[in-house]
Formats: structure tokens, C-alpha cells, sequence
């Protein structure tokens, strides 16, 4: 049995277990640290999939794109397909042409998402400071998948630079990890601090005009919408009125924050399991992690917003939960991704929602959601209904005043879903 080297899994600087990997079968192993186990301290860390035995675990389970074989709360620090682009344009500039899963961990080192942390380390220089427009020029190159991106198209410390704030970064529009000074305004790569003297930020960053209008300010007006709605967001701003800025919420308090999707939580693969891909399953896992039930509530409301302003990619991995280890407890994470996911250019004859609710994608009615609110004790769902789309109307203005072009701003808002309040 061939196996990969094993690794150390790392969690507010005590080794919390053994990562192993069989590169011929793609399955892993974890063994958890005895100490550790012994001590008691973060017992609910990994609340589920994980048992708290002494004996090596092995999962097979998971050979999706998603999990790489890999259990889903360690795969959940694999960077997803963006960050997955700029990573295997690295390896090839250095003449890697391919790495294992486990590899890929030790690459993300400590510079992940979240608070986990894998050894060995491959050590990667520092760089100290960051020019957003080279940036942009080399994403534009990278980003052009057919063309020739190795030699000397690239230059190595600048590609490097963006691997290292870009790279555990998910999603397919780019993004990049960076953390500003509070008192010099000096920006520096997102992975190399984490104390409180920064402010630390995912950037999207706004390439060009090429869809015919900026992503980047549609997602604004709808962190600013879902501000009004009450909806639990960090917050975040526009850099030079284009690339959108969020504080990390992995990131606060000058620490690590330790996080996890949903998908990293359950092993519900968000690509390619539908059955496991409803609101009430997001319910039933925030139920498993005692979270209290503010969080309930609050998690309604996001359910409805996205309804109401047609957020359809709201997926498994887009909702998360955060780990608190001074009381060894889990509460609902910070909303984000929240925006208009469709092409507001094309026309759509039908949508599909990635996560249903009462057994529906599309066609969602007052009595859905108030089926969700019933089963999940959920108090005044009519008022939290009517609170949200009563931001219908603020939308048009919040997008002028961004100067959204018109007929942007009139597709997105024709799409928006008005529920007849029974």
C-alpha cells in the first residue's frame, strides 16, 4: 500500500492529530494527538464525522472533486476553483506537474481559511508588500486558460505573490487574501499577520468590463441591502469603486477563527449531492451544533433574502459556522456571498435554486418557507418576510447611486420575488 507522507493537524498551536493519505486508493487517515483527547480542551472542534477515539480512522467516502479523498473538515482548507487555478499555474512555473491532496495541505500551510494549520511546511518567501494593478495584469494572463502560461510569461515572484494571497481563497471569481495597516494604511499579503494592528480582507477583485457591467458593485448594494435587513454580515467596502472588500470573519480579534462550511461539516458534497441540498438540512445542522436560537432566526432571514432578491448559488458552502473556544461552543457565522449570481444580461427561462426549500428550486411560496418556519419554531416569519422585501424599492436607488448601468439595474430588479403576504 502506497502512502503519502503524513502530516501534523494543527489547531491554536496544539497538534490536534496525524493526517495520512493512500495516494493508490485515495482514502485517508486521521488519528487524533491521545493528548490532546486526554486534555478535553476544544472537544466539540469537529463535531461531527470525526469520533473522539484513540485508534486511526480511515475514510473512504469521499472521493468527490469536493473532498480529494480527504475528510470534509480538513478538505474544507483545500482552495476551491480559483484559488485552485493560481496554485497549479505556480506549481507548473516551478516544473511540478502534479501534487497529492495531502501535498496541496502542506502548501497551504497556515495561510488557509480559518484556524487549522498542516505541517511539514514547504517554506515559501515572504513578500512585503502588494500592487493591486500587477495583480490584476497577472490574473488577467492566468485567468486566459488557453494560452501559454508558463516561461516567461510570468514572472515568478509576482506569480507567487498572488498564490499567496489568493490561493485558499474559494470560489471561481478572483479573489485575494490582503491585510492593511489600521495606522500606516500599508497593505502586505493577507497570510502573514493576524493581530489586531490590521485589518484583514477577502478582496474580489473587478478584472474588467467584459460581462458589461462590475460584479463587484452588485455585490456591494446587496451587502448593503441585507445590512438593512438585519442580516449578520462583516463589514466591507468598495476599493477604488470597483474590487469588493469584506473583513474576514476568520480573522478577528487578532486571531485565527476556526470555521467550517456545511459542507465541511456533514461531508454533503455541495456539487454533486442535491438530495443533501435543502435549507432544512442547513436548519438540522445548526440543531446539531446547539447554536442558540438567534442564530435560527437569523438564518430564516437569510433563507428569505435570498428568495426575495434572487440569490440562487446560495450552496452548501456558502453558509458557515464559527467555533468559539473560550466556551467550546458554535454559533451561525457571518452571511457572505450574498448577490445576484445570474448574468442580469441574459435571459434565463428558468432558474434552479442550489439549495431548495420545502422540497422546491424554483416557485417558492409563502406556505414554503412558512412550512420551514413551523418545523423550526421560527417567531414572526410573516414580519420577517414582509421587513425584507419591503428593500425592494431601496435597491434601484442604491444602484444608481453606484452608477450600475439602467438596464442592469432594471433585469436584476424584475427578477426579484415578491411573496403574497397571507
Amino acid at each position: 500500500m502506497a502512502r503519502d507522507k503524513i502530516i501534523d493537524v494543527i489547531a491554536f498551536g496544539q497538534e490536534i492529530g496525524k493526517l495520512g493519505f493512500d495516494i493508490d486508493q485515495s482514502k485517508s487517515f486521521f488519528q487524533y494527538n491521545p493528548e490532546f483527547l486526554e486534555s478535553g480542551e476544544f472537544s466539540k472542534l469537529f463535531p461531527f464525522i470525526f469520533r473522539r477515539t484513540k485508534p486511526v480512522q480511515v475514510f473512504t467516502q469521499y472521493q468527490q472533486d469536493t473532498f480529494q479523498g480527504l475528510p470534509p473538515m480538513i478538505a474544507d482548507s483545500l482552495p476551491d476553483t480559483f484559488g485552485n487555478i493560481i496554485f497549479q499555474e505556480w506549481l507548473t512555473a516551478r516544473g511540478i506537474q502534479k501534487v497529492t491532496p495531502l501535498e496541496q495541505l502542506t502548501y497551504v500551510a497556515a495561510r488557509g481559511m480559518g484556524a487549522l494549520e498542516y505541517k511539514p511546511v514547504k517554506e515559501l518567501p515572504n513578500t512585503s508588500s502588494i500592487n493591486i494593478d500587477e495583480i490584476i495584469t497577472i490574473l488577467e494572463k492566468v485567468l486566459k486558460l488557453k494560452e501559454d502560461t508558463t516561461g516567461a510569461a510570468f514572472d515568478e515572484l509576482s506569480l507567487l505573490n498572488v498564490f499567496k494571497i489568493g490561493t485558499s481563497a474559494g470560489g471561481a471569481r478572483p479573489k485575494i487574501l490582503i491585510s492593511e495597516h489600521k495606522e500606516t494604511s500599508k497593505i502586505i499579503a493577507g497570510d502573514r499577520e493576524t493581530s489586531e494592528d490590521y485589518n484583514h480582507y477577502l478582496v474580489k477583485l473587478h478584472l474588467d468590463d467584459s460581462d458589461g457591467y462590475n460584479k463587484e458593485k452588485v455585490e456591494y448594494a446587496y451587502y448593503v441591502l441585507a445590512q438593512e435587513a438585519g442580516i449578520d454580515m462583516m463589514p466591507s467596502k468598495l476599493i477604488e469603486n470597483k474590487h469588493f472588500a469584506t473583513l474576514r470573519y476568520d480573522r478577528q480579534h487578532g486571531e485565527k477563527q476556526h470555521v467550517l462550511t456545511v459542507t465541511g461539516l456533514t461531508g454533503w458534497d455541495f456539487k454533486s449531492q442535491p438530495e443533501n441540498s435543502s435549507y432544512e438540512n442547513v436548519f438540522k445542522v445548526a440543531l446539531g451544533l446547539e447554536v442558540p436560537h438567534k442564530d435560527l432566526q437569523q438564518l430564516f432571514k437569510r433563507m428569505v433574502f435570498n428568495v426575495v432578491f434572487r440569490n440562487v448559488d446560495d450552496h452548501l458552502k456558502n453558509h458557515s459556522f464559527i467555533f468559539n473556544k473560550e466556551e467550546n461552543k458554535w454559533n451561525l457565522g457571518p452571511a457572505y456571498d450574498l448577490t445576484y449570481a445570474l448574468n442580469p444580461l441574459f435571459t434565463f427561462k428558468t432558474t434552479s435554486r442550489a439549495l431548495s426549500i420545502n422540497g422546491k428550486r424554483a416557485k417558492i411560496t409563502m406556505k414554503d418557507v412558512l412550512t420551514i418556519a413551523e418545523e423550526f419554531a421560527i417567531k414572526n416569519p410573516k414580519g420577517i418576510v414582509a421587513d425584507v422585501q419591503s428593500l425592494i424599492p431601496r435597491w434601484n436607488k442604491l444602484a444608481d447611486e453606484l452608477k450600475i448601468p439602467k438596464k442592469v439595474i432594471k433585469n436584476i430588479n424584475q427578477d426579484f420575488y415578491k411573496f403574497e403576504l397571507i
